[in-house]
């Protein structure tokens, strides 16, 4: 099996179980290596609104480190990499490449979870999705996303199209969306993950689309695979759906990093 590149842990206040018990699930499943990448702490609120459940202090990102480095230490020679999950919000570049700076991390996944500090991932907010024309949703969403792309922050972008979470869908052709964000993608020099969550929420498909992931190929966007573990038991989750996606769409290799430097395996 491949690597597992989105991992996270009781830090992040709303996953459960020990960075072992996730190292052990990953050795039992015979995959090549794992990156832990916890929520970085929400730099994008004031203090006072950061939500604890989300998310990490910025004073816990130190711990977080150091309990990786730990396992890395316990677990060699088998390979665990120090990642990170962090929100992107346009106009706050600086101050989280001020945070990601003082961390030697292999890879940072980029994701968007807020547009216009709404958390449209968040069931407690599903309400909100009254308020938005879908088409204009989708077209927000996927701009943001190619904003993230091109602010040079990030090595992968997380679950790509994450606005299907809940199921909701736009009734135009996401084609031409898809290709104006990719090519931006590609122009970047980001990556995309492919990543099996999606399994587990009512969209009940992988991220990103077959469609998108089509089209990432045919730019030459790498591909990372992550379970978005947030429970031992769902390292790896239904990767060999995602094996055969990727070898649909036209890919032979995934991607991995260390410290930030890509290599390659074959799937």
């Amino acid at each position: 099996m491949p690597v597992d590149y989105h991992i996270h842990t009781r830090m992040c206040g709303h996953a459960v179980g020990e960075m072992e018990e996730y190292v052990e699930q990953a050795i039992a499943k015979g995959l090549r290596e794992i990156g832990f990448a916890d929520h970085a702490p929400m730099y994008f609120f004031p203090v006072e609104k950061r939500d604890l459940s989300i998310a990490m202090r910025e004073e816990e990102l130190a711990d977080y480190v150091a309990g990786v480095r730990e396992v890395q230490k316990k677990y060699r020679p088998f390979p665990i990499k120090l990642g990170i999950e962090a929100d992107y919000t346009a106009g706050m570049e600086d101050k989280l490449a001020a945070i990601l700076n003082k961390y030697d991390f292999d890879y940072v996944l980029g994701s968007v979870h807020f547009l216009n500090g709404w958390g449209f991932d968040n069931s407690r907010y599903i309400d909100e999705y009254a308020k938005w024309e879908m088409n204009e949703l989708y077209e927000v969403y996927f701009s943001t996303l190619s904003q993230a792309a091109e602010s040079g922050l990030f090595d992968i972008l997380a679950h790509p199209d994450l606005i299907k979470k809940f199921g909701f869908k736009p009734d135009m052709d996401l084609v031409p969306l898809y290709e104006k964000t990719v090519k931006k993608i590609a122009k970047s020099g980001t990556c995309i993950e492919i990543n099996t969550a999606g399994l587990r929420v009512p969209a009940g498909e992988i991220y990103p689309s077959l469609k998108f992931l089509e089209i990432c190929r045919s730019y030459g966007v790498p591909v990372s695979l992550g379970s978005d573990a947030h429970k031992p038991e769902q390292v790896g989750y239904n990767f060999g759906d995602a094996v055969d996606m990727l070898k649909a769409a036209g890919y032979s290799e995934v991607v991995t990093f260390t410290t930030k430097n890509k290599k390659f395996f074959g799937i």
